[in-house]
Formats: C-alpha cells, structure tokens, sequence
C-alpha cells in the first residue's frame, strides 16, 4: 500500500522531530529524509509531499491526516492525498438524490483507544430538503461540536441501526485473525441485513468501497446471512445522503463513547493514533498496569509496541 500527500508547515515540523531517531542513512533523491517505523516506509520530500509505504501504511498515515485536520482544518482524502473539496461542492456532487437509500459507514478504524461504530441508515428522497438545510455531508468535513449538534436531530428523524464492536470484541477478533477489513465487512453486513429486515422501500443499497466487492463478499464466505444487492462507489459519503447519515451518527456515537471512557479513566482520551494518544497510553499504564489496555484500546496497533518498549 503506498499514500502520499503534502504536509503543511507546521505538521512538518512534527514529523521532522517524530522520525528525527527513525531515519535511513541514504535517502532518495529530492527527499528530506526517508526513514522506517515497523513494517511502514516514510519519505518526506522537498516538495513538501510525504510518501507512506507499507502494509500498515494507512494506519501510519492517518497520525497525520488527523493532525493536519485538527491544527489546519485539512480534510485530506487518503486514496487520493488530495484535500476535499468545502461542504456546498460536496454536497453538488451527490449521484444518489434521486433514490431511497440504505447506506452504512463506520468510524473509530483509525482511533487507538475507543470502539469501532458501524452505522445503517434509511433515507427516503422526501428527507433530502431537511438533510440539506443541515448541510449533511462526510462527518469526517465537519467539525465535532457541529456533529455534537445536527446528529440527535437526524436520528430523530432518519432510521437507522449501529453496532458498536468494543475493544475486548476488537482484541479478540484480531487474536482470531481478523483482518480490519474483514472485521469491517462483518459489521456493515450486520447492521445493513437489521436495515434490509425492517423492508424499508429503498432504491439503492451504498456502501463506500474500502475494500473491492470480490474481497467484501469473501469475508462474508461464513456469514449465514447477507446482503448482497450492493453498490460499493468510492467517497460515498460525499455522494449519498444515507452513508452521510451513518457516518455522523456513528461519529456522534463514538464521541459519546469516548467522553464515558474519559470519565472512567478520570481524563480527556485524545482520538487519532499519534504522539499524544502515546503520552496517554503511559500515562495510565504507568498508574494502572498494562492490561488496563485491553479494555481501551485496539492492541494490534503500533502504539502497543511503543508503550511497551517505553516500560
């Protein structure tokens, strides 16, 4: 898997100090610096565009797109590393207005602590006035008070089903194998048949294509029950009311889940996978011991790798 895109200025100060300690000896023509963190290769160019290559390259790169998100109000698409394009074009750019749609997403994937949610939603064309006057779009373009906001009003009003997969659930999953698209195509499938089940009068059924359809019915090979009359487009959340729907719920959800570990744990829980959730992580290892972290987080990530080297 390779993901490239251009840093600004002051993420790329970070990086510089994140991988000051992991860099090669020799590096690439025109780069500032090429260094390895596990199985993930990092190239940081003079243009100022990073490359990230490896099989864990997306969870490597999310660190920063999230940054980029949070200190510059950068919404940056990982399949193409370019930036997305403001709420009013995006919402120019649905293809499925005209249908009844069922349409899930999922969020939490790229979060070390935190659950994953998986959410299905119904929209029916006669919902599209009132999504439009909440400027529905991908909640990963909109910021999480405005989420905080507009998703009890959506919920109100637009079926839906979620499932949430805690981090026991994950950690076990991962122990028996399972891929994260595996996992995912296994919770998409659960709340979409609860969608198909209730016999809403739907047109179109949407999923975004984070893996290809062959691959997504594949690692439903042992499922008993399955939907299988769906249309996978790339950033369907942009193109489709319902996947918008699903992904700030499932968003709002995560934030509420969020806030109730924070209180348990007696501090604010930083979301991403970066340094800061790093500091976290010891933080409450140094206070409560290691296996505090299989009820938080997902342990597979490379965060575990750090802590436990850091002890």
């Amino acid at each position: 898997m390779t993901i490239v895109f251009k840093v600004s200025d002051n993420v790329k100060e970070k990086m510089l100090k994140y991988y000051k300690d992991l860099r090669r000896d020799k590096t690439p023509p025109y780069a500032v610096f090429q260094a390895k963190e596990a199985d993930t290769i990092i190239t940081l160019y003079e243009s100022g565009k990073v490359m990230f290559q490896g099989i864990s390259a997306d969870i490597d790169a999310n660190i920063w797109i999230d940054l980029e998100r949070k200190l510059n109000n950068r919404i940056i698409d990982i399949k193409t590393g370019k930036d997305k394009k403001n709420n009013d074009t995006l919402q120019n750019t649905r293809l499925f207005d005209q249908y009844n749609t069922i349409g899930s997403d999922e969020v939490g994937t790229g979060d070390y602590f935190g659950p994953i949610v998986v959410v299905a939603s119904f929209v029916n064309k006669d919902d599209i006035s009132f999504l439009g006057e909440l400027k529905v779009t991908d909640s990963k373009a909109l910021s999480d008070d405005y989420i905080k906001k507009i998703a009890p009003q959506i919920m109100q009003r637009i079926p839906y089903s979620a499932y949430v997969l805690n981090n026991e659930e994950y950690n076990k999953f991962h122990n028996e194998n399972l891929n994260m698209n595996k996992i995912k195509a296994i919770l998409h499938n659960k709340v979409l048949l609860n969608m198909v089940n209730k016999n809403y009068q739907y047109d179109k059924i949407i999923v975004d294509e984070f893996t290809p359809a062959r691959n997504y019915y594949g690692y439903l090979t042992d499922v008993k029950d399955k939907v299988t009359n769906i249309t996978f487009i790339q950033k369907a959340e942009s193109k489709c009311l319902s996947v918008a729907c699903s992904s700030i719920i499932a968003r709002f959800i995560f934030l509420k889940l969020i806030h109730e570990m924070s209180e348990e744990l007696g501090s604010n829980v930083p979301k991403g996978a970066g340094l800061q959730v790093d500091e976290f992580a010891k933080k409450i290892v140094k206070e409560q011991g290691f296996n505090i972290l299989k009820k938080y987080v997902k342990l597979n990530f490379k965060n575990t790798q750090k802590i436990k080297e850091s002890l």
